[in-house]
């Protein structure tokens, strides 16, 4: 499967790692499909971070996640980046396991199919058996079998 997306990309060099990770949280609770915070070198030296956005190639979605980015960092220019890519189908199921209720995000295509547990079930059974995340995915997983 195919879709379109858009990408848009700014360089930040005068926010804090806080501010940043705020602005990301506040853009992927907005509906972005993805936000990534890169570690980048500008001119003259100066570190910085290239944050890029994923949002619909769609011209209601683009104008309003270009106004969230402005409102949430300080940037002064956003450049948009149009990309096809391929994707997985989707969906979402509940697994019942002998500790409890588990969500999975499932995907397939391509002549691949994947479960994956969702990460606050994870959390919320290794905070209850007090064990890792990795451990208790393994719990998850084997009792799956």
């Amino acid at each position: 499967m195919k879709d379109r997306i858009c990408e848009f990309k700014c360089n930040i060099d005068d926010m804090t790692a806080e501010e940043l990770a705020f602005a990301a949280e506040r853009l992927m609770e907005e509906g972005a499909k993805d936000v990534t915070l890169t570690s980048v070198q500008m001119k003259k030296g100066r570190p910085a971070t290239l944050m890029t956005v994923m949002c619909a190639d769609e011209e209601a979605e683009k104008e309003r996640f270009v106004r969230l980015i402005f409102r949430y960092t300080t940037t002064i220019g956003i450049r948009e980046l149009i990309s096809e890519r391929y994707i997985l189908e989707r969906s979402e199921e509940t697994l019942r396991t002998a500790f409890g209720d588990v969500r999975c995000k499932r995907v397939s295509g391509y002549g691949v199919e994947r479960c994956k547990p969702e990460y606050e079930d994870l959390a919320r059974i290794a905070r209850e058996k007090g064990i890792s995340i990795a451990e208790a995915r393994r719990l998850v997983i084997d009792s799956m079998k």
